[in-house]
């Protein structure tokens, strides 16, 4: 056994730690009106990062190997919350969406958790060599899509397919199957936002950046208002102004809108960077594991936590049509930090393994060079 890719570990929590102020930071207005409490939303999210590591720590530690005997549980275990978020008395339903499911003393979001369950579960099928699952392969993929969508949340079902499709392709799958699969892809795409009123609004915001900002652009255009105030530099940490409930979901999905404004470029530049850095070290940890199902599952992770960070960044700037999907390690909420350390911790686990069998390979490798030298000198 190696050591823990300590370079990850450091990095994301340290950018936890930065959520934790930045979130206060966000969202002290917004719980002082909203709940005469300035600190409301920082004592939940504190409660959670502790939780988060907890797990983070423990999954460290966990034999990644033992995922692959829990894989159809834990997706079937997904599924079944899934379809819970539909139930009256169970799921919540908020804002015109289904997404939450009420335990009592805290609220989960499924689609969070389908994430890293659906990653497990498609990494222990597809280690195995087999011919004629593509089928197989797309119902599953659909079944779990089409309960996304019904919530909907358009937004993670984006990452859900991105992270599916990463593992079918690095499993071995045809590259002409990928060849098929895009432009139907697409057409489903703009069909599910041409049947949905509040998609296609965006979808409109998005490619007329420049109406009116009373339109439904509105919150776009808060987030770019917040980019441009902060210039190169930034207005200074707590200087915010957009977060005096300007810019709808602050301390949220739009998060990253607040950092800027407060860093500027220079300082939203190197958030981008720190992302940049922990989503290679995830793929590093890939590329060193040392069996297929640690290779997939950590392909995977990787792949969801990228995904996530490009589609809130780009629509946070207006490159891609806006969407509700939280900034991983930063944003407010319990079920995608916990689900996103969890994730990490499982990525160590994996390194530390992996990392502890190539120094096994390197220390044969200079053994077997060694006897061979002797061999030869003799």
């Amino acid at each position: 056994m190696g050591k823990i890719d300590i370079s990850l570990f450091i990095s994301v929590i340290l950018l936890t730690l930065f959520g934790l102020f930045i979130i206060y930071d966000a969202s002290s207005f917004v719980a002082y009106r909203d709940f005469s409490d300035k600190y409301h939303y920082i004592k939940d999210q504190f409660f959670w990062v502790a939780l988060g590591v907890g797990l983070l720590i423990f999954f460290s530690m966990f034999d990644y190997h033992k995922l692959y005997l829990l894989s159809i549980p834990i997706l079937c275990t997904a599924l079944i919350l899934l379809i819970l978020v539909f139930v009256p008395g169970i799921g919540v339903r908020l804002l015109g969406a289904n997404r939450w499911i009420n335990l009592g003393a805290f609220v989960l979001q499924p689609a969070e958790f389908v994430k890293l369950a659906l990653a497990i579960y498609l990494s222990a099928w597809f280690s195995n060599k087999e011919k004629g699952r593509l089928l197989a392969f797309l119902l599953i993929l659909g079944l779990v899509l089409f309960l996304v969508l019904m919530e909907p949340d358009m937004g993670t079902a984006a990452v859900i397919l991105s992270e599916a499709l990463a593992i079918y392709f690095l499993s071995g799958a045809n590259v002409f199957y990928y060849v098929l699969l895009a432009p139907i892809l697409f057409v489903l795409g703009l069909i599910i936002i041409k049947v949905s009123p509040y998609r296609a609004e965006r979808l409109q915001a998005f490619l007329n950046i420049d109406q009116s900002i009373s339109t439904s652009s509105y919150h776009v255009k808060q987030a770019l208002i917040a980019l441009g105030a902060g210039g190169l530099t930034g207005v200074g940490l707590g200087n915010s102004l957009q977060k005096y409930a300007y810019l709808p979901e602050s301390a949220t999905d739009s998060i990253f809108a607040i950092i800027a404004e407060e860093l500027g470029f220079i300082g939203a530049t190197g958030l981008i960077l720190v992302f940049v850095f922990i989503v290679w070290r995830c793929f590093r940890i890939a590329v060193s594991a040392k069996d297929e199902f640690g290779r997939l599952l950590a392909s995977g992770i990787a792949t969801f936590l990228a995904v996530q960070a490009v589609i809130n960044l780009g629509s946070q700037t207006a490159l891609i049509p806006l969407t509700g999907i939280p900034l991983p390690f930063l944003s407010y909420g319990g079920s995608a930090l916990i689900v996103d350390l969890c994730s990490i911790g499982i990525l160590l686990n994996i390194s530390k393994q992996g990392l502890g069998t190539n120094i096994q390979r390197s220390v044969y490798r200079s053994r077997k060079t060694r006897r061979q030298a002797v061999i030869t000198k003799r």
